[in-house]
């Protein structure tokens, strides 16, 4: 391994979270490629080896985010990344377990809802990366009904899964989409499981930064017959600006194995089952 591998990936202490970095150059490298990317071409980019890219590639693949080719990938999704207000924060590797374990809890042929931000994002990648759905044969494997536009626009490529988004009004902070007509959409239709992002939770229930995302969570909120929240161990035992629940409308939350263990046991005393990924 050369002295640049050692120091982007490999066993060195935070290769995954350089890793993580690395993964996400190569995306973004991809696009700035017009969608087509070499082998060559990455590991010039990135100073690693080309042992090093095929793997990463081959990890990009098995995510579904890109397609191997001779020699390369091919894009097979445009959403690379989210608006500044939801890019990492924290602990990538917590976020990324909550969102696996999360992923985990949809039973295949559900209708699932999410709706944006980082941690919802992150599911959404580990529901489409499940083999299970991918090689289902009753189709469609999934659907997926979301007011991210960044989701739906990465979930409408895999083809065991159905994507339905919400009309309405986009912010350009958070990529959502808000609004009257979305709130006709989303009356319309029954979600057997929500994974719902939020910028808090607390006993006194979910909350986020924007009223008009709270008053679209809120609604899927009752229109579900599951709701699961995912959330960062630093967002619990708090509150922001927009209530979107109480939490004894929460069926369970997947959170990291940081949290409070206060905060936790009150919330469990509220009714709600709490994961520890």
């Amino acid at each position: 391994m050369t002295s640049t591998d050692a120091a982007t990936g490999g066993t060195a202490p935070g290769g995954a979270a350089d890793r993580s970095r690395r993964l996400q150059a190569l995306l973004e490298l991809l696009a700035a490629r017009g969608g087509r990317l070499s082998v060559a071409e990455a590991a010039a980019a990135l100073q690693v080896s080309e042992p090093t890219v095929r793997r990463d590639f081959t990890t990009l693949a098995t995510q579904q985010l890109v397609t191997r080719t001779h020699g390369g990938i091919v894009a097979s999704s445009v959403a690379y990344d989210l608006p500044v207000r939801y890019r990492h924060r924290g602990d990538r590797g917590a976020k990324e377990r909550i969102a696996a374990t999360a992923a985990g809890l949809v039973e295949p042929g559900s209708v699932v809802g999410l709706n944006g931000g980082t941690t919802t994002s992150a599911t959404a990648r580990h529901l489409a990366a499940r083999p299970d759905l991918a090689q289902a044969t009753a189709r469609p494997a999934l659907t997926v009904v979301t007011n991210a536009l960044n989701i739906a626009t990465e979930m409408v490529l895999r083809p065991s899964v159905r994507t339905v988004i919400l009309g309405g009004v986009a912010l350009p902070q958070s990529y959502e989409l808000t609004g009257p007509l979305t709130t006709m959409v989303m009356q319309s239709l029954w979600l057997d499981v929500l994974i719902l992002g939020v910028d808090g939770f607390s006993t006194d229930g979910t909350s986020c930064h924007d009223e008009s995302e709270a008053g679209i969570d809120a609604l899927m909120v009752t229109r579900a017959r599951r709701v699961v929240v995912v959330a960062g161990s630093e967002k619990l035992g708090r509150h922001s600006f927009a209530k979107i629940c109480d939490a004894s409308a929460v069926d369970t939350l997947v959170t990291d194995d940081a949290a409070d263990a206060q905060v936790v046991a009150d919330l469990r005393a509220a009714g709600v089952t709490v994961l520890l990924a």
